[in-house]
């Protein structure tokens, strides 16, 4: 069974064939390409996602060795993060070719399921935020859901805000605007834009993704 899991509370739940051969397992491109391709706009041009196995059991995301992307006539590599998360292309063509992604995983595949986590891209990484910036993505991820609510309003949450993610768990701070990171983690609403005219971060998050409550 496939269980798509993403930060922010969003569910994409979707079934696709997985196979596996040892460690290595196969899943088809078009798999990938069903989320990235709603990822299309300028209102979501700041959005990527970042694809992951998590070890049923753990609830760890399971170690990836090595990646690509597979075709009749192409190999291409698949960069993996530290965190064992990547991103895909969005290319039409490798859909038309029937392109499979190949993973090696040092877990067994049967206990490492599909996760799908709705984050900003690399560029929108930063140690310091104006007020504007800080807007943008916010409603860059209202776009998102927005769209996302107009065919499936009754399972989607409500975006009321950015979490901002640091990679030590352990992370306490406080900020010279009074805000804190708790425990690795800076929650801000959208009233708090309007009170800040810049934050200041002790070093650059791991990512920054949507806020959210059920609607």
């Amino acid at each position: 069974m496939i269980k798509f899991s993403v930060i922010a509370t969003l569910i994409i739940v979707a079934i696709s064939p997985l196979t596996s051969y040892a460690n290595e397992l196969q899943v088809d491109y078009k798999t990938f390409y069903s989320h990235v391709r709603k990822l299309s706009g300028e209102d979501t041009q700041a959005l990527q996602f970042a694809f992951g196995f998590m070890n049923i059991h753990t609830n760890q995301l399971c170690t990836i060795n090595e990646a690509r992307i597979s075709t009749q006539k192409v190999q291409m590599p698949i960069t993996v993060t530290p965190e064992n998360r990547f991103t895909i292309p969005k290319e039409k063509a490798l859909r038309l070719a029937d392109a499979k992604v190949i993973l090696n995983l040092e877990e067994a595949n049967n206990i490492c399921d599909i996760s799908v986590q709705l984050e900003t891209k690399p560029e929108y990484i930063k140690t310091q935020y104006p007020e504007s910036e800080l807007q943008f993505l916010y409603e860059q991820y209202q776009a998102f859901f927005n769209e996302m609510g107009s065919f499936m309003s009754f399972m989607m949450p409500q975006v009321n805000g950015l979490t901002i993610q640091f990679e030590d768990k352990t992370l306490n701070r406080a900020l010279s605007n009074g805000m804190r990171i708790q425990d690795g983690l800076l929650t801000l609403a959208p009233e708090d834009f309007k009170m800040i005219d810049r934050i200041n971060l002790p070093e650059a998050p791991l990512r920054i993704t949507a806020k959210t409550t059920k609607s």
